[in-house]
């Protein structure tokens, strides 16, 4: 399908922050997801924490089971809206390469280390990641993604970090919070992706788990309508022992909700009418659910809010998760010989600890803090299968 005009073309991308020639046979956005799947920080996806600690069952989603989830996802709306597909498969796959190990209990555990020493953000460590982080190549740190990589990466910014980035790439990535225009289509596709596949797949692994119950969530109306539409297509379903119908469910609720993106999208792009990716960048946020999906949509994520994220099993190995990252931290912090050479001696020890500490897969994690304090937690919790998010 060709590009619409409002669309990010490879051809006339802004650059590298190192230039490149180019190369036969991939353009720019393809060279892009190439390097960000080959990437250390890509593969340790696998052992990170999506809701569910890793190590408590092998059929939970992890960081890059959900990312790859977000590229499928992602890639059918582009498609279906004259986007490019490789700008946002290449997003999808980088937006979580920041996030430490136990997910968003990890996170905080770490920003908190890092109150007084600039903070920490996953996103932000995401485009830390690729730009400076990985060591693959001999003229420059990082992957030297492309400017469209690099800003649909960026999802979420605060001022101050956004004047510092400012500072160091005037006119760059973090421009755009500081004069309030948008992020190309395809970055802010990747965020409606993003809250498309984690609503669905924790709902999957939330009633895997036996922390939700189906029945709960088919009282919600986006649930209800597509499991009663199942139903009144395949009546079988509702005697059948296992998950068919809860997976048909999703099945229907992940497509009414591309649908709906695609053609609430298509309305907006019909009457802003932007001429270029650069004129989509100076209109209102352009990718967007109908008001009505949008509503539903908000209610289940608040539903998962309440009865899994915040489920007293979840909130009490989130503790835990958040004592280990603080303990690593800490511990690194007061012996850095224990640190890898590379992050032995930096200018900056303390945002240097938190670079290896967010590098770490749950199961390294839990490793080491085991090997650096003779204890551990996980294996002191009772009950089923812990979780965090």
């Amino acid at each position: 399908m060709p590009l619409a005009p409002y669309a990010s073309d490879a051809a006339h991308s802004r650059g590298r922050r190192h230039p490149e020639p180019p190369v036969r046979l991939r353009d720019a956005f393809q060279r892009d997801r190439d390097r960000i799947v080959h990437s250390t920080a890509f593969r340790r996806l696998v052992y990170k924490t999506q809701v569910f600690i890793n190590h408590e069952g092998d059929l939970f989603r992890t960081r890059l089971t959900h990312s790859l989830e977000v590229a499928q996802l992602g890639r059918s709306i582009a498609r279906g809206l004259g986007l490019n597909e490789d700008l946002v498969e290449a997003i999808a796959l980088a937006h979580d390469l920041g996030h430490t190990p136990f997910g968003h209990a990890g996170q905080d555990a770490l920003h908190d280390c890092m109150q007084t020493h600039g903070g920490f953000e996953h996103n932000l460590q995401s485009l830390r990641v690729v730009d400076r982080l990985e060591i693959r190549y001999p003229a420059f740190d990082g992957l030297n993604l492309s400017f469209e990589a690099r800003e649909g990466i960026l999802k979420h910014c605060s001022r101050r970090d956004a004047l510092a980035l400012e500072a160091d790439e005037p006119g760059g990535v973090a421009r755009r919070f500081l004069d309030g225009t948008q992020p190309s289509l395809e970055a802010q596709l990747c965020n409606l992706a993003d809250a498309i596949a984690y609503n669905a797949h924790d709902i999957d692994d939330g009633v895997r788990s036996g922390l939700l119950q189906f029945d709960a969530l088919a009282e919600l109306p986006l649930v209800r309508r597509h499991r009663d539409a199942a139903l009144a297509e395949h009546p079988a379903l509702a005697g059948q022992p296992g998950r068919r119908l809860l997976f048909e469910t999703i099945r229907r609720m992940l497509s009414a909700q591309v649908h709906d993106v695609i053609d609430a999208t298509a309305a907006a792009l019909a009457e802003a009418a932007p001429a270029s990716a650069d004129a989509a960048r100076q209109a209102p946020r352009l990718l967007r659910h109908s008001e009505a999906m949008h509503a539903e949509a908000t209610a289940l994520k608040r539903f998962l809010f309440a009865a899994l994220y915040r489920h007293p099993q979840v909130m009490r190995t989130t503790d835990v998760a958040r004592q280990v990252v603080r303990e690593l931290f800490a511990a690194y912090l007061d012996a850095p010989h224990e640190l890898p050479a590379e992050h032995a001696a930096p200018p900056d020890r303390h945002r240097a600890v938190a670079d290896y500490v967010a590098g770490m897969t749950d199961r390294f994690a839990v490793r080491e803090h085991r090997r650096l304090t003779g204890r551990d937690l996980f294996g002191a919790l009772d009950g089923p299968a812990a979780a965090t998010f």
